[in-house]
């Protein structure tokens, strides 16, 4: 177990439909369909029916694999999950394991040994948010629609990749579309108000066990700007030789590119850093309790108050930024 790096990359898939469906650059997508092709097995994390919840999930066909596409902002019930994957493992299946750094952890100490036919993919966690939270928001959000939700996309990139937003699918089928900057549910989460105490001094990001991770590779205008179409670029960081091979039999339905780790990660820190733990979080969580969520929304979504002195350098860098562009938007 170490943090030790073999190679670091930016990628995508040349399939723009499975690419749209994802989060990023369809990564997980291309090397489950390669686990599968091999009679293998895949667990991931879908949503519940009733979209209140995530749970892990064991797939074993290509029909299945939307179900664990594009990221699901909540923490997911591992249930049996382990347990399953541990008998898969010595019923001599590969299997290939995808989830937050802390659940591969957690199921490379529960197996208790090392298993040449497994696979671990971890992801760069900004940390978990609350399962009560989205709770209570998907029930608000179902009340003032008058219409009972049927689908989540956290990350729907109908607007593009860098400007992504929350798709909700309604029983008619009907699409309600808002934008992450503007979404209750996520400027929560992206203020760190939510997150489990843990997620503030996570410990996984000390000890990963995982053979390579996925991210969202913010920042690729400073590092690969050729590779950025807004549709979609993964950060792939290969952490052992095994994910180096694994990550080496989908090249050919890839773009990608070899780039420095630390220019890498200079726009993701999360791949090291943990969320700061905000001076309101357990205020929060008694709210939570309490209030009615439009009131949480109110208090804790609400458009921040901006310190002039701050306003002045935003409009300071953004000039900067256009000069060095050439003046172009």
């Amino acid at each position: 177990m170490s943090n030790k790096i073999l190679n670091t990359y930016a990628a995508y898939a040349f399939d723009d439909l499975i690419r749209k469906q994802s989060s990023s650059g369809a990564i997980f997508s291309l090397i489950a369909e390669k686990i599968l092709s091999l009679s293998g097995i895949v667990y991931g994390v879908t949503m519940t029916d009733d979209c209140k919840g995530a749970e892990f999930v064991r797939v074993d066909n290509i029909e299945q694999l939307h179900l664990l596409r594009g990221s699901k902002y909540i923490q997911a019930k591992v249930g049996q999950s382990y347990k399953s994957v541990k008998n898969d493992l010595n019923s001599g299946r590969i299997v290939l394991f995808s989830g937050t750094g802390c659940q591969n952890n957690g199921l490379k100490n529960y197996l208790g040994k090392d298993y040449e036919n497994l696979y671990c993919i971890d992801v760069v966690c900004h940390g978990v948010p609350s399962p009560k939270l989205w709770r209570h928001y998907l029930e608000h959000m179902e009340t003032i629609n008058n219409a009972k939700i049927i689908g989540v996309n956290f990350r729907c990139k109908d607007q593009g990749w860098k400007n992504f937003g929350m798709e909700e699918i309604q029983h008619d089928k009907k699409k309600v579309y808002i934008p992450s900057s503007q979404d209750s549910f996520m400027r929560m989460f992206l203020r760190n108000y939510c997150l489990r105490p843990s997620c503030y001094e996570c410990e996984a990001k000390l000890v990963r066990c995982a053979d390579l991770t996925l991210a969202d590779f913010w920042g690729i205008n400073f590092v690969a700007p050729e590779m950025n179409d807004n549709k979609g670029v993964s950060l792939v960081i290969i952490r052992s030789q095994r994910g180096q091979s694994l990550f080496d039999t989908i090249q050919e339905k890839l773009c990608y590119k070899k780039v420095d780790y630390n220019a890498a990660i200079k726009y993701n820190p999360s791949e090291i850093t943990s969320a700061p733990r905000p001076k309101e979080r357990n205020k929060f969580f008694t709210d939570l309790e309490k209030k009615e969520f439009i009131k949480m929304e109110k208090k804790y979504a609400g458009d921040a108050k901006i310190p002039l002195k701050q306003k002045l350098k935003n409009i300071l860098r953004k000039a900067l930024l256009r000069k060095n562009n050439g003046g172009g938007q």
